[in-house]
């Protein structure tokens, strides 16, 4: 069975095909700058990559451009379109109806429309993506997958903010978290890898890229998470500031004379590691700085390792103990300096990083020293598998498919 992923952004859209039996990457690519005369698209696995401009004046208009790639030229994994069985969507806010995957119908894309002023910028690509996909490949059953579903076991006193409770009952003020499947993955994974059950576990899961979120997730089940109703809160990010003293808000407006929205993109796209630094959101490029002596550069890396380190702190206390911590995304994956320096000083906590271990890379590993009590795992992610699991799981539900073992 092949399924269809798209994580469809404001200007972008990603996608994987999948055969769900093997679990296989079949085709992938990328359609970026949707909407700008200077859109192109990337499709291709690896060495086999090419990236063509080509005009992508909408969501419809790259759905089309994915399918014929699919089908279309000597490297098409399909012969016709029929040969997708399935398509699953990411949606990065569920809010409060969604606590897991749903097969998508009128009400469902209604619905993540309206939570869309929580994710203004994602949900309402998703369901572009959602329709694109409809109108081309008609009769397909299409899944949304949610990326705040995973936080529905929130308790209360992890989820609420300390407002006037109205606020909750009004607006639905409240704690939904992000990066639910990702998180999701890593743990189940991090099960397996160690050969034990997730629900004996205590387990903090930090996803470090661009966006940022640690996770706490107690024999199974998440007890909290860093980002809130939007992604903008909890640890420091690329271009997020992450948590900051709310009182720092107005104080900006009024000095700085900006509007809501313009102190809300100070925030989302101007702060982190790109405001601190005042180089890039690019950790690497701010390595290559810290190594040119760059003050500020060192001070980005080192607020930045101070974040993660403080929420880890934070879910210890919380779950009264961590059995193990794993570490995926663009920086958790790839960066050796900074997991060393999230890392340093724990030793008394029972967190010692094994050095030779810690500098490997490429692979999922164990990168604790073997006289650390707490384990310390390095898990690539694979969001694009879990979304296809879940798609395939509900298709399952609606239809006589074989149901999926994997």
């Amino acid at each position: 069975m092949n399924i269809l992923v798209i994580n469809a952004g404001s200007s972008s859209l990603k996608y994987q095909l999948i055969n769900i039996e093997t679990e296989k990457v079949i085709a992938k690519g990328l359609c970026e700058r949707v909407g700008s005369p200077d859109s192109f698209h990337k499709h291709g696995l690896d060495e086999g990559e090419v990236v063509i401009s080509t005009p992508l004046p909408d969501h419809q208009a790259a759905i089309e451009v994915v399918l014929k790639s699919l089908v279309e030229g000597p490297h098409a994994p399909l012969e016709s379109i029929e040969e997708i069985d399935a398509v699953g969507h990411r949606i990065v806010q569920g809010g409060a109806y969604f606590d897991k995957s749903v097969l998508i119908d009128e009400d469902v894309k209604a619905k993540i429309l309206e939570l869309a002023e929580l994710a203004p910028l994602h949900n309402r690509a998703a369901v572009q993506g959602i329709e694109a996909c409809q109108a081309a490949i008609p009769g397909r059953m299409q899944v949304a997958v949610f990326d705040t579903s995973f936080f529905a076991t929130l308790p209360q006193k992890a989820y609420m903010y300390p407002l006037p409770y109205e606020l909750y009952e009004k607006y639905g003020v409240r704690k939904y978290g992000a990066h639910g499947t990702s998180h999701r993955y890593i743990a189940q994974r991090t099960a397996e890898l160690l050969g034990e059950p997730l629900s004996e576990l205590k387990m903090i899961t930090c996803h470090l890229g661009n966006g940022c979120s640690v996770s706490a997730i107690d024999h199974g089940m998440a007890a909290d998470t860093s980002m809130g109703m939007t992604p903008l809160d909890g640890l420091m990010m690329g271009t997020r500031s992450g948590s900051i003293d709310p009182a720092i808000v107005p104080f900006i407006m009024e000095h700085e004379g900006l509007s809501p929205s313009e102190v809300n993109d100070l925030l989302n796209k101007k702060s982190g590691l790109l405001g601190i630094s005042g180089v890039s959101n690019d950790l690497r490029t701010i390595g290559e700085e810290v190594e040119r002596g760059n003050e500020r550069a060192l001070l980005a890396y080192e607020m930045y390792a101070n974040s993660v380190k403080k929420y880890i702190g934070q879910y210890m206390a919380i779950m009264a103990g961590v059995d193990v911590i794993v570490l995926t995304g663009g920086i958790g994956e790839n960066s050796a300096d900074m997991r060393r320096m999230i890392f340093a000083g724990m030793q008394p906590m029972g967190i010692v990083v094994d050095n030779t271990k810690n500098l490997q890379r490429g692979f999922e590993r164990i990168i604790s020293h073997r006289r650390s009590k707490v384990r310390i795992c390095v898990v690539p992610t694979n969001e694009e598998l879990m979304i296809a699991r879940d798609t395939y799981d509900i298709v399952h539900a609606h239809s006589q498919i074989v149901p999926y073992k994997g």
